[in-house]
């Protein structure tokens, strides 16, 4: 089937779209909406923009569109930026955020296309630690739970953080997989390519109980 990802360049869309793949789907295109609020229900913020070198890296085609980030608006804008592709269906990488899935689903149905959700539902100890034995190398770009610091702004996943991750979140309550925006990534280098996005340049922003890494530059090596 040829598929359109719908991708931040965080962990979850690229772990969805290397499934699919795997499946024998052919990825026509990686989608990226830009909301112009932190605060989007349906689309990740911070370093959003940085999803084009990730698709760069992944070699696939790359469509960035502006999105208000506004909850009444944001479903139609997805819808205009998935009509005219010439695909079949649409691959996303919600996990547990009924919120995500149905208004994925709503705009594939209004476009006749098919919404495949390759995590949905799956443990997330388990999601974790295919990342790592798949081969990407992924930094957590922002925290918003109690239990997760400062400090974690940067941090790359490896078994030892992801451990550590784990156990933070049975302490504090939080889902480990980020699911309800406790935190978010970006995926510096996949299986899908050699080549890898570098951070240059960055800096934390930190609004006394959350924050995110604003990657100010960064490149394709």
């Amino acid at each position: 089937m040829r598929l359109a990802a719908l991708c931040s360049g965080g962990k979850d869309s690229a772990l969805a779209m290397w499934r699919a793949v795997k499946e024998g789907h052919r990825m026509e295109k990686v989608v990226t909406l830009f909301p112009r609020r932190e605060d989007s229900w349906l689309f990740h913020h911070p370093n959003a923009r940085l999803a084009g070198l990730f698709a760069e890296c992944a070699g696939f085609s790359f469509l960035g569109v502006e999105s208000s980030g506004e909850r009444e608006k944001e479903e139609e804008e997805l819808e205009g930026a998935l009509r005219g592709l010439e695909v079949e269906g649409v691959v996303s990488g919600a996990v547990a955020s009924t919120y995500q899935r149905k208004r994925v689903e709503e705009v594939c149905r209004k476009l006749g296309l098919e919404a495949l959700h390759p995590l949905w539902g799956e443990d997330r100890s388990s999601l974790l630690h295919e990342l790592l034995e798949e081969g990407f190398e992924v930094m957590v770009t922002s925290v918003s739970a109690e239990g997760l610091g400062e400090e974690w702004l940067g941090r790359k996943l490896d078994e030892g953080t992801v451990e550590e991750l784990l156990e933070r979140s049975r302490r504090y309550g939080f889902d480990p997989a980020g699911e309800g925006g406790e935190y978010e990534t970006f995926v510096l280098s996949s299986p899908f390519s050699r080549r890898r996005v570098e951070v240059v340049r960055a800096r934390r922003i930190w609004k006394g109980s959350w924050g995110y890494l604003l990657i100010e530059e960064a490149r394709v090596v």
